[in-house]
């Protein structure tokens, strides 16, 4: 047995075990800390290593550009996209054939946990087929609709698309999203009808429909199981087929597009690009458009799911790129790379993502504010869609204000934050971006313009000061059994949703599109809409601009104080139920006192809603047995003074658990 108790302990152990001969002990594998960059997907990288870490260096010269083929796997939540990248990964002998193989390339402990992708994951797959063989780069994206920036991201760097439907649900509504995203970025769909093998599938069916809504011929469409690996080589095969190779120049100078990007502590910024022109390797000095600052290139290769180092990157290829960025401000995502001394037209870039939601993010404890600050920057590095602000609160200190693309991506990117970073923090109420029109000349000359957008509800504008008030609307598309129907439109109009159009997909399914103020479905439409239709309804939307609006300011006061992360902004026809539902969860989450604690909902002075926590109580008379009532009077007397004192001196501390009740409000109130 041996025991390692310092430096000199472990040189002993290894001299002793060389002279010891073939009965040597296994020494320990050092390794440093798990970055950020590693950390994501340590347990993946180690059930990866017996087929990928033992691989020479890929030798990517060898494809044409004619023999290669960038394609993203495209679907809604649940149709089996990450199932179908494992399979295509063993078909190609990427990774070795076990059972272990589910979501090889969801390297996220969040995405494990919860059984979604979150982030896009890029593989280069080697395949010979007729003879030749093809370099196939894949990259899995998510379904949910607040990860819609991922996949638009992603369709950048490819040439076509699988667009996965799932034979027993058939088409959904980020279906329809995905498809239009591919099809206005011009790229070749592949529809690819998964779970065959389920007892109720209907792939017929599900041809019709994508004939319908697509207008795909339904002798396109191929069918297969990729829990069974059912005609999944069929897939391979028309990947090369119908995606036509990269458009691109290798004789042409560097342009490499930064499409995402990760940070590890020790080797800084690790770069995915995807190449248009040109060649880049070892040793090469490059430039970003962005910042106009020069690197060396240390290391170039492909992901093969994990990283492979290879001599040269050649255009037409997607891969990674080391350059010694160990600012998180340097790598934007939409960058242009080129050569020291060859500047070329930048690439067009990404359009920024729009946040739908803000929410005041805050440390628990202010001595962790800069431990904090470094976890958001190297997490939005890799989450480009998250905007972020300085702000500040009384009761809270110094945070930011964080702009998302949903409910689910602000919980999403707490939880990583967590987990990666280990770093615990109070997230304030999610609201939405309003707009105020000034009336008032100073207070333009303030802020220099006469329309403004309100992300703070603190910061919202007296009426007195405003011509009026704009709300956010988006465009809701629903996809629901026919059966169905009914109890959704009766939802929507208690949503304050217009309806645009109903279409009917097949005899059974009908698509219904609505116009919705956005902060009517931010927090638990779809939860609403799930249960309402049984969990077969799909729900998505799009940005739809802004419209005039009755809004007002409600505070939340704890025994007359207010508590400002707890401010809202709210449709002045929805105040008092909304205000109610606040003060009923707050009830049911505040630990009683000693003293009582009045909650109450309030429009300007006026107190719209009240709800009241009783307060622990010693049963003073407990030793009065018989007697005078006045000597009870003078016990019960002096016992309400007491509590009344406690109360003027109490504070009343609101846990953290209590602002994450009071989000989601009561659907069938």
């Amino acid at each position: 047995m041996w025991t390692l108790t310092g430096r000199s302990c472990w040189h002993r152990r290894v001299l002793l075990s060389c002279a010891t001969g073939p009965a040597r002990p296994q020494l320990p594998r050092f390794r440093p800390a798990a970055s950020h960059g590693d950390a994501a997907g340590s347990w993946a990288s180690d059930r990866l290593c017996s087929s990928a870490g033992h691989k020479e260096k890929p030798d990517t010269s060898r494809f044409a550009v004619e023999d290669i083929r960038n394609f993203s796997i495209i679907a809604h939540v649940d149709h089996g996209k990450s199932t179908l990248a494992d399979r295509l990964l063993e078909l190609t002998g990427t990774i070795d054939k076990t059972k272990n193989n589910k979501q090889v390339l969801d390297k996220l402990q969040v995405e494990r946990e919860r059984g979604i992708t979150v982030k896009a994951q890029t593989a280069s797959l080697f395949y010979n087929f007729e003879g030749k063989e093809y370099l196939l780069n894949l990259i899995d994206t998510p379904g949910h609709v607040d990860f819609s920036y991922e996949v638009s991201r992603s369709l950048s760097a490819c040439q076509g698309v699988l667009l996965v439907v799932d034979a027993n649900e058939g088409i959904q509504a980020q279906t329809v999203a995905n498809f239009f995203l591919a099809f206005e970025a011009q790229l070749s769909v592949i529809p690819v009808i998964n779970k065959i093998d389920l007892k109720n599938a209907d792939p017929e069916r599900v041809e019709k429909q994508i004939e319908k809504v697509f207008d795909i011929p339904s002798n396109d469409c191929i069918k297969i199981s990729a829990k069974l690996g059912t005609n999944v080589e069929h897939v391979l095969q028309a990947v090369i087929e119908r995606i036509p190779p990269p458009k691109v120049h290798r004789k042409n100078p560097l342009r490499a597009l930064v499409f995402d990007s990760t940070f590890d502590q020790y080797r800084g910024v690790i770069a995915n690009v995807a190449l248009f022109d040109g060649v880049v390797s070892k040793g090469d000095k490059i430039v970003s458009a962005h910042t106009q600052k020069t690197y060396e290139v240390n290391e170039v290769g492909v992901l093969n799911p994990n990283e492979q180092p290879t001599l040269k990157l050649y255009a037409g290829q997607v891969g990674y790129l080391i350059a010694g960025m160990k600012d998180v401000t340097e790598a934007q995502i939409g960058d242009t790379l080129y050569l020291h001394n060859h500047p070329v037209e930048p690439l067009p870039g990404f359009k920024s993502a729009k946040p739908m939601v803000f929410a005041g993010m805050y440390p628990i404890d202010q001595s962790e504010y800069n431990n904090l600050k470094s976890a958001i920057e190297k997490l939005t590095l890799n989450d480009s869609s998250v905007t972020v602000h300085r702000d500040s609160s009384l009761a809270l200190g110094a945070g930011w204000r964080l702009g998302f693309l949903g409910l689910l991506h602000m919980e999403v990117f707490n939880q990583r934050l967590e987990q990666e970073y280990n770093t615990s923090v109070v997230l304030t109420t999610p609201t939405v971006p309003y707009k105020a029109v000034l009336s008032s000349a100073k207070l333009i000359k303030e802020y220099r313009e006469k329309e403004i957008t309100i992300i703070n509800p603190a910061q919202f504008p007296d009426k007195s000061k405003v011509a009026e008030y704009l709300e956010p609307l988006v465009l809701g598309t629903i996809i629901t059994p026919d059966e169905y129907t009914g109890k959704i439109m009766v939802l929507c109009q208690a949503r304050r949703a217009v309806q645009k159009h109903l279409i009917f997909i097949d005899q059974n399914r009908v698509m219904l599109k609505y116009l919705f103020p956005l902060n009517e479905i931010v927090v638990d439409f779809y939860d609403s809409l799930k249960s309402l239709s049984s969990g077969y309804a799909s729900f998505d939307y799009e940005d739809a601009g802004y419209q005039t609006a009755e809004l007002v300011k409600m505070d939340i006061l704890l025994n007359g104080n207010i508590v400002e992360e707890l401010v809202t902004i709210v449709h002045k026809d929805k105040a008092y139920s909304v205000g109610k539902t606040i003060c009923e969860r707050l009830k049911d989450s505040l630990p009683r006192q000693l003293f009582e604690i009045a909650i109450q909902a309030a429009i300007g002075n006026k107190i719209i809603a009240r709800e009241t926590v009783k307060a622990y109580r010693k049963n003073v008379l407990a030793k009065c047995y018989g007697g005078d009532i006045t000597r009870k009077m003078k016990l019960l007397k002096r016992q309400t003074e007491g509590k009344k004192k406690l109360r003027k001196i109490g504070n009343i501390e609101v846990p953290k658990d209590a602002f994450i009740k009071v989000l989601k409000t009561q659907s069938n109130k």
